[in-house]
């Protein structure tokens, strides 16, 4: 199995090499792992103070992460933070964030990167978000006796941690000190497969939206385009939700504004959806405060503003579900909007929770959707009761933060 291990990261790092012509993600990926070691040598030069390394693989999981890393921040001042992310939609967006002092890509998982990264680093302490599962990072952080934490992390029985022939992946999480599971489930998986160092957290995100909300961004031009207006907030769009939504675009856009923020926002992206949507549209970036009223629909061509846009939300729909799997559903649901999504939910915990709330309505199609839409916004009643279930959910669930830093400053003693 480690062979095949082997093989799949050979074979990733050629796909990347040969799609870097023609695809601007792979680019990104190409370019910046370019010289990473010389960029890690470069900013950690001349550095007396102790690191701890935060490894997350996307924007995702960085946002999963991020409670905890400004905890640790508040309570080891002294502590250097090192924060490292695998995609570029993580890296491109976090790499001048504040709260760390080192931004990089983590370089591709083998003996020789783990070994030298490991050396020049130094970490007294590691944090691994969620699904990251580097078996040469893990084994090296283990021969060095250095602590290393995985967090927020959930588990399926369809992993191949779970399969009889997975041995090989079970050792990997077998180097943990610490697994902190989402929930029960995960840690009874655990349990079977003889990784007891385990115990329920729960989910860093609760904690960071509320954060979020608390401190939610005050954004003029929407004020302006929303015009206390319902909105209907799509957040994390691809091509696929987009079909869905058109119907509902098309047959609501005279009394709801409709504000679209795409998954990706490069070029090519922005103009397909421009198109799908045809007149009354306007994008983020061309739209002024003037005129912008004069629009329904309007394209937000930028990242990093979406947890903000729900604020100005009535209703929302969240992407990815018709794809390979839901995007951040709390960022929504904090402010108590009624949910919907496509289908692929099901390895989402708060996802199926909020479905089983009634706050959250999966759909497989546009008549879904509509029939889904109409039976929420025709009730104030109805939507009144979601927003109150679901603002009670996320404070119900919060905490995880609390939980994981008293095991840190054990740990650092």
């Amino acid at each position: 199995m480690k062979l095949l291990y082997d093989i799949g990261l050979k074979a990733y790092k050629t796909a990347i090499a040969l799609a870097t012509p023609f695809n601007e993600k792979a680019k990104q990926m190409q370019q910046g792992r370019e010289q990473q070691f010389e960029r890690l040598e470069q900013a950690l030069q001349g550095n007396k103070s102790p690191v701890v390394w935060f490894h997350c693989a996307s924007l995702g999981e960085f946002e999963q992460g991020r409670p905890v890393i400004e905890a640790f921040r508040e309570a080891f001042p002294e502590y250097k933070i090192l924060l490292t992310f695998f995609s570029p939609s993580g890296y491109e967006v976090r790499k001048n964030y504040s709260g760390a002092d080192y931004v990089l890509y983590l370089p591709l998982d083998s003996a020789h990167n783990a070994a030298r990264f490991i050396q020049l680093v130094q970490p007294k302490l590691a944090v691994f978000v969620k699904y990251e599962f580097w078996h040469y990072y893990l084994q090296e952080l283990q021969e060095q006796q250095i602590p290393v934490l995985s967090i927020s992390a959930i588990f399926r029985k369809e992993q191949l941690f779970f399969k009889p022939y997975g041995q090989f992946y079970r050792h990997i999480l077998q180097r943990f000190t610490h697994i902190y599971t989402q929930n029960k489930q995960s840690l009874e998986l655990l349990r079977r497969i003889n990784v007891p160092q385990a115990s329920v957290a729960g989910d860093t995100r609760f904690d960071r939206v509320l954060q979020t909300a608390a401190a939610v961004k005050i954004l003029p031009l929407v004020e302006a385009f929303v015009q206390q207006q319902q909105v209907f907030i799509i957040g994390s769009s691809w091509p696929a939700d987009m079909e869905v939504l058109k119907p509902i675009i098309r047959k609501y856009r005279s009394s709801i504004k409709f504000i679209v923020a795409p998954h990706e926002v490069y070029e090519s992206s922005i103009t397909a959806i421009m198109q799908q949507i045809g007149e009354g549209a306007v994008r983020f970036s061309k739209a002024t405060a003037a005129d912008v009223a004069g629009y329904n629909v309007l394209v937000i061509d930028n990242v990093g503003m979406l947890s903000s846009l729900y604020s100005y939300g009535t209703y929302a729909y969240i992407g990815g579900a018709f794809g390979k799997g839901l995007h951040n559903t709390l960022e929504a649901a904090v402010f108590g909007l009624p949910l919907f999504f496509g289908p692929r939910y099901s390895r989402f915990q708060e996802a199926k929770e909020l479905v089983e709330l009634n706050c959250a309505f999966p759909v497989s199609n546009a008549e879904d959707l509509l029939l889904a839409f109409e039976k929420v916004c025709t009730s104030p009643v109805f939507r009144q009761r979601i927003t109150e279930n679901e603002k009670r959910y996320v404070k119900q669930q919060a905490g995880a933060t609390a939980k994981i830093m008293t095991d840190i400053q054990q740990l650092l003693k």
